[in-house]
């Protein structure tokens, strides 16, 4: 039987104008950007749709991302469009659980917004850097760094494409051997912290106590961990992939291999950009994906699904 996954983006994605078009045109988009606005003591709805030197600053970067991404779902759920699974990249996890019923919306959005200050501080600035790692194979990459100190794999993107974070001076080191041992290119990345390493570890230990007092629920539908790879539906192990994400490796790859594996043969990408698409291509080709950002896309989702 034919099944949708809805997956969401993580940070990096963010747009000028996210969600605008369902501000304007859905009640249930509106109300989650205003009382997300009021929940986090922030103007989201200026964060999002206007020029500004904060959209693109981890702590609010990730706030911005979850309300934007939450607000177009719910728009295409009126629709009568609905996921059978979920994932997210990083962040996007939030979005993927509350979706599947595991937390409230606005407990979603919360907790990003304490994740996004938290990562934000975890490393002084300059301390910590990412790289993407293009054209080498992940099991080069890891022998690359077996037994190296400072730097370790953070995302498992797609074939072809890894991303390696740690202490700065060791992340510029791993790239130029990266380069001697026949990788395509490893590109410095501009992020404010290496996200997704051990260097996490202090914006973790917080993230679990602020975890601790959220309500989080077993998921109507099954979530596929960035920590795990696997579906989950139980509240605890929720909760505890969560706070592991923030400082290990983000299995996206093997994720979305082990959703197509359990029947899903449409991935729908709820947010801004196409990068998670992007990927899809390495993964599978013959896995559609489908793109829902504006009310343009989301025609396309909807008269592409019609024609079935």
């Amino acid at each position: 039987m034919s099944k949708i996954a809805f997956i969401y983006p993580g940070q990096g994605a963010q747009a000028v104008g996210m969600g605008k078009d369902f501000y304007e045109k859905s009640p249930l988009s509106r109300t989650i950007f205003d009382q997300a606005s009021e929940a986090v003591n922030l103007d989201l709805k200026k964060l999002c749709f206007e020029e500004n030197d904060l959209l693109d600053k981890t702590e609010y970067t990730q706030v911005a991302m979850v309300t934007a991404c939450l607000a177009i779902t719910r728009a295409v759920e009126s629709m009568g469009l609905h996921a059978d699974m979920t994932a997210g990249l990083s962040l996007g996890e939030y979005c993927a659980i509350a979706v599947a019923g595991g937390m409230c919306d606005l407990d979603a959005i919360r907790t990003v917004r304490s994740r996004g200050i938290f990562m934000e501080h975890a490393a002084p600035e300059g301390s910590g850097a990412m790289s993407a790692v293009l054209g080498m194979d992940a099991a080069v990459i890891e022998n690359v760094l077996n037994g190296r100190e400072g730097v370790s794999i953070a995302n498992y993107n797609c074939p072809g494409q890894v991303v390696i974070a740690g202490a700065t001076e060791a992340v510029k080191q791993a790239c130029v051997e990266m380069k001697e041992a026949g990788a395509k290119m490893a590109i410095m990345l501009k992020v404010s912290a290496p996200f997704h390493s051990t260097l996490m570890e202090p914006a973790a230990k917080k993230l679990e106590s602020v975890l601790s007092d959220i309500t989080i629920h077993d998921a109507q539908i099954p979530v596929y961990a960035n920590y795990t790879a696997k579906p989950e539906l139980k509240a605890d192990e929720i909760r505890k992939n969560l706070i592991m994400q923030a400082a290990h490796p983000v299995l996206w790859d093997e994720s979305v291999r082990n959703m197509i594996a359990d029947g899903a043969d449409l991935m729908i990408e709820a947010g801004p950009g196409t990068v998670l698409s992007g990927f899809m291509k390495r993964i599978s080709r013959r896995t559609r994906t489908l793109h829902a950002e504006d009310a343009e896309t989301i025609e396309n989702v909807l008269t592409s699904l019609e024609a079935e």
